[in-house]
């Protein structure tokens, strides 16, 4: 049998759910013509071709669901028809949980917290940040727990309640603690961004069945 292009967790007839590496765009840029945007290196792109099994021809494909950014690793789910992928995308905080495990500058002294703010992408600056008119940003919750302190780092587990850009990275950065090596939420360089998706708990919109997927830390 021919090797998935990706580390893949779980796929039956309806989703595939993998194990998205560091680096790889979970879809396309906004590239003109469809050709262009189909022959891009993202995760999407390799499922597809994953699911057509080598026949160029087929219909088969997979959509997308949510979204990890570049440089974030870890678990993703895909649908592989449009219509559940719609019903998964129209209550995907509710059918969802998800934990993330990240790395954050300065040692944090409380055990836990929470950041709760109104998040606005910006297209000119390419950045995301907390705005105090909520007619502006769309709410987002962000959830975390101290697991260790080491050498000025804290590790953190986080826990989202919304799905919004860079959620994870703005409020750390915001709160003066942004992720290891972020630099463009303001943290200095490092080997890598230190943010993991490492699980996802799903519940199916039609048959309530529940799913739970792990990635290592």
């Amino acid at each position: 049998m021919k090797k998935p292009p990706l580390p893949i967790i779980y796929e039956d007839r309806e989703f595939v759910v993998i194990d998205k590496p560091a680096g790889l765009l979970a879809t396309h840029t906004r590239l003109p013509g469809r050709a262009a945007r189909e022959s891009q290196l993202t995760a999407e792109n390799l499922l597809n071709d994953w699911v057509r099994k080598g026949q160029a021809k087929s219909r088969n494909r997979v959509w997308l669901v949510h979204r990890l950014d570049r440089e974030t690793s870890g678990v993703m789910m895909f649908a592989k028809s449009e219509a559940l992928a719609e019903r998964i995308r129209d209550n995907w905080n509710g059918l969802t949980e998800k934990r993330y495990v990240a790395r954050v500058e300065g040692e944090l002294s409380e055990e836990s917290g929470a950041f709760e703010s109104y998040l606005r992408d910006d297209p000119r600056t390419m950045k995301v940040s907390s705005v105090s008119d909520p007619a502006l940003g769309k709410l987002a919750r962000t959830e975390w727990r101290r697991l260790s302190v080491s050498k000025g780092t804290t590790l953190v587990e986080v826990f989202l309640k919304s799905g919004r850009k860079n959620q994870i990275r703005v409020h750390f950065s915001e709160a003066g603690h942004p992720v290891v090596g972020d630099v463009k939420y303001g943290a200095k360089k490092a080997d890598r961004l230190h943010l993991r998706a490492t699980d996802l708990k799903f519940r199916h919109p039609v048959t309530g069945k529940v799913f739970s997927w792990h990635a290592d830390d």
